[in-house]
């Protein structure tokens, strides 16, 4: 009975979350998959109107971790000899299509997993279809997406570093101090907030940002041979 209590709660609760949830990504497949980028949420359902209905609303927070998979399915071909015998062509011919799978492993008293296909109803049946390469491509932006890879979809805060720099739950919450080395000018990475002294983050792997030669404020440029001050000297503004 308090199981039942608490599933009632906990469906009601849902029904009024979803009342703000706004999604603006889509992906299609023997489920549908609706994405908030900005809130982080995203609900999975079989429903043509998912508001008629009250899908579970998921947290990216709440994601563990996201399994693709491509399947062959392959079956052989025969033809029949004049004796209406079933015969293998030599060599054997096969009628292939693909399958493309989608697990998403999940954080919740109720579910633990979500499964789906994106190519319900819609196989390829070759590996070098645009259709193939399409699903491909979308199997894997639903993935980073989810798992906040995708860098088009990322929550940054105002002072320019990120609200949520852990993509799975194996990723340390506090990265490892960079050793001191000689020479070159330390950054900070604006994704996991890592100090470096290289071209790429030593932690995350993200790509040193490109420093402004001017104020992004003001517009003034030094002069010809003229190091870059730590602040504008006409606005004050800081330089990053």
């Amino acid at each position: 009975m308090e199981d039942i209590k608490r599933q009632l709660a906990y469906r009601a609760e849902n029904e009024k979350k979803l009342a703000h949830f706004s999604p603006s990504i889509t992906f299609d497949g023997s489920k549908k998959v609706y994405i908030d980028p900005l809130g982080e949420r995203f609900i999975i359902t079989g429903l043509s109107n998912w508001r008629s209905g009250n899908p579970d609303l998921i947290a990216f927070s709440q994601v563990l971790g996201v399994n693709t998979d491509i399947r062959e399915n392959k079956e052989e071909l025969f033809y029949e000899d004049s004796d209406g015998n079933e015969k293998s062509y030599k060599p054997p011919r096969y009628t292939c299509d693909y399958e493309f799978n989608v697990t998403i492993r999940v954080d919740s008293p109720w579910f633990d997993e979500i499964e789906l296909e994106l190519s319900d109803g819609n196989r390829p049946d070759s590996r070098y279809t645009d259709l193939y390469c399409e699903y491909e491509r979308k199997m894997h932006e639903l993935a980073d997406i989810l798992m906040r890879r995708d860098e088009r979809y990322r929550v940054w805060d105002g002072d320019g570093m990120m609200n949520r720099v852990e993509f799975s739950s194996s990723q340390p919450k506090n990265p490892a101090p960079i050793p001191q080395t000689t020479g070159g000018t330390v950054w900070i990475c604006p994704s996991c907030g890592a100090q470096n002294n290289g071209k790429f983050c030593a932690n995350c792997g993200v790509v040193k940002p490109v420093t402004r030669s001017d104020c992004a404020n003001c517009g003034w440029k030094p002069a010809d041979g003229q190091s870059m001050p730590k602040f504008c000297p006409e606005c004050g503004r800081p330089f990053q």
